[in-house]
């Protein structure tokens, strides 16, 4: 009986000391038997640890590492089994469950309880993406975190599977890609080199549930520059059909590495523990993915320039219809979620059954973003990272900025306040779409750490239409967003933003819902009549691109020094005479400070002289606001590109002081050489 040796990436094989010494084949505790897989035969011309890309027969040296095989406790099939095993099922939600092939009882290592991982768990694990959309997103969000590594763009398009010619999805960056080590923990579980807060991901999870979600199988291809002499690439497959088409009770990972051969440009195997396991690692890359040969394999990193990462996810999922869940051939320049225009379609019609508005509400972002991706991928982000961009089918993602599409643009900061402790600043940009209200839109679109969150989140529940067409934006880095970024935790900071947001829109709908055709019966009859008679007209844009801030703003300390009086916690239009605009307040008891931004008033007021006044207190308010405004935005976009201005120069210091380092080392070894 054959045997062929993987590395198990759920093991803790790279903790073991490398000088033990290795078992014999008879030995089951420490070794996986995996018969199906066909021994690497001498279909490899080259001869062992060497791999000429250019064909040239040139001999290339490769020094071998030093090390063990990996360690791994009973996964073991037959091969009459393997060639009964029917395909997984094709359907995401239905590919759950498969027949696990008998074993031994678990084994131990060295006196110690090995943990395994049963690959059942990276269906269920990927099942907290609910939307292909999101899976994506956790890829897009690998990529801009790379930017402090001089990503300059993500790429994101059709693969074409040499081996089956089935379309897989692509997603390729030129960050600094993943050297054989943090190729091994990406692929493995819980292990996460992103420590700042800064960046978006956190928990060391997201390729796995992202990848597994979108497709059954992932190759990764990934190429490091470690310094001006060294590069390495690497490759890792990490396939759902391969684990169940054996009946695999543990999740194994094939992965092989390259060195490059700087004078030569051609590629030579980087062996960690022997040639006989990078061998039978390699037979498995080229069963089971879409490259039958080590020439195809290898041929894609040529692809990637000096340092990024490619993924491909092939096998991808087909929805309950049989269709491919993202559709590749609808749109030349976009993916779209297969079948996901004909429910919005049924969905939008009009009161009357016309379905008048259908074509306003579907051209919105906020309806295209259900099914297109480029139009998700616009608003991803709320600040495309300076020289960053999204390119999506070949063509680049023109950001998005839902703020800049209100009308009567108000902005509030709220102060969120539990326990006593009050946390940072959040400004909500909040204004009625555009086209309201014959489109039928609402929510607010909350990003934490620049990454939308909850796009359109609806707040205000009613019957009877009270916030339709109000939107807002604001970023809350004050929550914590769940594991797959599309929701909150429902925590009572949470909780309390949610109440806050629905108050801000009643409030807001009471002051402006008559400017967009509702009448609003609490204010007084000479506003409704002169509304009714000669509706205002939209506000025109603001000349600063509103894109929804969260600077932590200081208190206001300062006493107000406005004549207009103060009103009681909450805005209440009834309570006061029509000339009576709210302006500013504190509330005391949630720690809130609002902002209004005023819109120009076209009422004439029955007493000129008093109106003319307040109308010109107005309108400097608003250029005093606009002013302020300006700047705020001018300085937090000079802080941006400082940011990343130092980020840039750090890793700039980093490489010279590693080349320098190098320098030093070589003059001090001619330099004994003299002596």
């Amino acid at each position: 009986m054959g045997s062929t040796d993987v590395i198990d990436l759920s093991s803790d094989e790279e903790e073991q000391p490398r000088q033990r010494q290795r078992h014999s084949q008879t030995d089951v505790p420490d070794y996986k038997f995996l018969v199906p897989i066909a021994s690497v035969k001498e279909e490899f011309d080259s001869p062992p640890g060497i791999y000429n890309r250019n064909g040239t027969g040139r001999a290339l040296v490769v020094k071998q590492e030093v090390g063990e095989l990996s360690p791994s406790s009973n996964s073991t099939v037959s091969g009459r089994a393997l060639s009964q095993t029917q395909p997984i099922c094709r359907q995401f939600w239905k590919s759950g469950e498969y027949e696990v092939q008998k074993s031994a009882a678990s084994a131990s290592q060295n006196g110690r309880n090995r943990l395994r991982i049963n690959p059942r768990f990276l269906h269920s694990n990927a099942t907290s993406h609910k939307w292909a959309f999101g899976a994506i997103a956790e890829l897009l969000d690998n990529a801009i975190d790379e930017v402090y590594k001089g990503a300059t763009f993500v790429r994101v398009d059709k693969f074409v599977c040499p081996r089956d010619d089935n379309p897989a999805l692509l997603v390729q960056d030129d960050g600094g890609g993943m050297d054989p080590e943090s190729l091994r923990r990406c692929m493995s579980f819980g292990f996460s080199d992103k420590q700042s807060e800064d960046f978006i991901g956190q928990y060391g999870n997201g390729f796995k549930t992202s990848t597994m979600r979108l497709g059954a199988d992932v190759i990764v291809f990934t190429r490091h520059k470690k310094n001006m002499k060294e590069t390495t690439c690497s490759v890792g497959l990490l396939s759902y059909t391969f684990l169940t088409r054996t009946g695999c009770d543990d999740i194994v990972v094939p992965t092989v590495d390259y060195e490059l051969d700087s004078k030569s440009g051609s590629l030579k195997r980087l062996i960690r523990i022997n040639e006989k396991q990078f061998s039978s690692n390699l037979s498995m890359l080229l069963k089971w993915s879409p490259f039958a040969s080590e020439d195809e394999l290898c041929g894609q990193f040529d692809g990637i320039g000096e340092h990024g990462t490619k993924i491909i996810v092939y096998n991808l999922w087909h929805n309950d219809d049989g269709n491919m869940e993202i559709d590749f051939s609808s749109d030349p320049k976009d993916i779209v979620i297969s079948g996901a225009r004909k429910p919005l379609q049924r969905g939008l019609m009009s009161k009357d059954g016309t379905g008048s508005n259908v074509n306003l509400t579907q051209k919105n972002v906020a309806t295209r973003l259900r099914y297109s991706l480029r139009a998700y991928a616009s608003v991803l982000y709320l600040h495309m990272p300076e020289n960053f961009e999204i390119i999506l089918r070949g063509e680049p993602v023109e950001p998005h900025h839902i703020a800049n599409d209100l009308m009567y643009r108000e902005c509030i900061l709220y102060r969120p306040n539990v326990g006593g402790i009050t946390q940072a600043a959040v400004v909500t940009t909040i204004g009625y779409v555009i086209g309201a209200p014959n489109v039928d839109v609402e929510g607010f679109n909350i990003y934490h750490k620049n990454r939308l969150i909850s796009p359109f989140l609806k707040v205000a529940t009613n019957s009877y239409g009270k916030g339709r067409g109000v939107i807002g934006v604001l970023e809350a880095n004050f929550v914590k967003p769940t594991h797959d970024k599309q929701d909150f935790e429902k925590s009572v900071l949470f909780q309390r933003l949610e109440t806050r947001l629905k108050e801000m829109t009643y409030e807001y709908w009471d002051l402006h819902c008559h400017r967009v055709g509702y009448d609003n019966k609490k204010l007084p009859k000479d506003v409704r009549e002169h509304y009714r008679l000669k509706p205002a007209e939209a506000s025109p844009p603001l000349g600063i691109a509103i894109t929804g801030t969260t600077t932590t703003i200081p208190p206001m300390n300062q006493p107000q020094t406005s004549s207009q009086p103060k009103l009681p916690v909450k805005r209440k239009l009834g309570a006061r005479s029509s000339n009576q605009l709210p302006e500013t307040y504190d509330d005391d008891s949630n720690g809130d400070v609002i902002m209004v931004d005023l819109p120009k008033s076209k009422i004439s007021p029955s007493k000129k002289s008093e109106g003319a006044k307040r109308f010109n207190d107005m309108k400097n308010v608003l250029l005093e606001n606009k002013k302020l405004r300006g700047q705020c935005e001018e300085y937090e976009r000079d802080h941006r590109k400082l940011l990343v201005k130092e980020q840039m120069l750090r890793s700039q210091l980093e490489v010279a002081k590693r080349e320098f380092k190098e320098l030093l080392d070589e003059l001090q070894a001619l330099a004994v050489k003299k002596e």
